[in-house]
């Protein structure tokens, strides 16, 4: 038996074409451009969900830091003294607490630094 595959294809290429709107040049209209271009897209899409993952925990860092070295601690020894007094805050909510509450922050540190000894 013959297959026939016309509905398919056209059904296939119209997807790619309609997912490639917004390109530049052929990528946009031009099926073979457009299907390299969501190719790459993809990988880009693919890398970058991990890459955010480690930009917003570079942020987080850099947003407690800022907040314990006005308290006089380090970034390390805040942290060091936080675990030392069983206080398990991960670092996305440590950093919404420094921008959002500094005085809850101020107390924190002042544990961390009892804990920590320094």
């Amino acid at each position: 038996m013959r297959v026939k595959r016309s509905v398919h294809a056209r059904k296939k290429r119209r997807a790619a074409l309609e997912r490639a709107k917004g390109y530049r040049g052929q990528a946009k209209s031009s099926y073979k451009r457009a299907k390299e271009a969501l190719l790459k897209a993809d990988r880009y899409a693919y890398r970058d969900r991990r890459n955010r993952k480690r930009d917003f925990r570079r942020l987080w860092i850099v947003r407690i830091n800022a907040a314990a070295r006005q308290h006089g601690l380090s970034y390390s020894i805040f942290m060091h003294g936080l675990k030392g007094a069983g206080i398990e805050l991960d670092r996305k909510v440590l950093a919404d607490i420094a921008v959002r509450d500094p005085e809850a922050f101020r107390h924190l540190a002042e544990r961390a630094r009892a804990a920590a000894g320094a």
